[in-house]
């Protein structure tokens, strides 16, 4: 009976000590796979944060050089880092290629599906999985 009673006292402790869970969404409520798209751009900040890995791109617009900063939606760091990934792998200044899908509500956001590094960077070439909700594709 005590074993019970103690168990359940640690398990309500761990419940309540875990606070606020944050919300998560589909991709099908966000994004559209039908309507890929392909950007390239300076990156402008990473934030590297559950539930899931942003990252924002400066995108020049070739024909008015319109610059707008679009945001990347990757998937969570855990899985990230299983396909190579590390915190400090986009570095602000660096110039990227980012593959997704547009959103829905026509926000400048992307569900990226690979990103690849440009020739300026640290791991020229390179092209990484986003490991995202939305990504089908395999990546060489």
């Amino acid at each position: 009976m005590k074993t019970n009673i103690l168990g359940g006292l640690v398990a309500l402790g761990l419940l309540l000590a875990t606070g606020p869970v944050a919300a998560h969404h589909s991709f099908a409520a966000e994004f559209d796979a039908d309507k890929p798209i392909t950007l390239k751009g300076i990156v402008t900040k990473v934030e590297w944060t559950n539930p899931h890995v942003w990252f924002y791109v400066n995108v020049k617009d070739d024909k008015t050089g319109e610059v707008t900063n679009w945001g990347a939606e990757m998937g969570p760091p855990h899985g990230l880092q299983r396909r190579g990934w590390r915190h400090d792998t986009l570095k602000i200044g660096e110039e990227v290629t980012v593959a997704g899908s547009l959103a829905k509500n026509g926000t400048k956001r992307i569900n990226a599906s690979k990103v690849t590094m440009t020739s300026t960077g640290a791991r020229p070439g390179e092209t990484l999985d986003a490991a995202s909700s939305g990504s089908t594709e395999k990546v060489d």
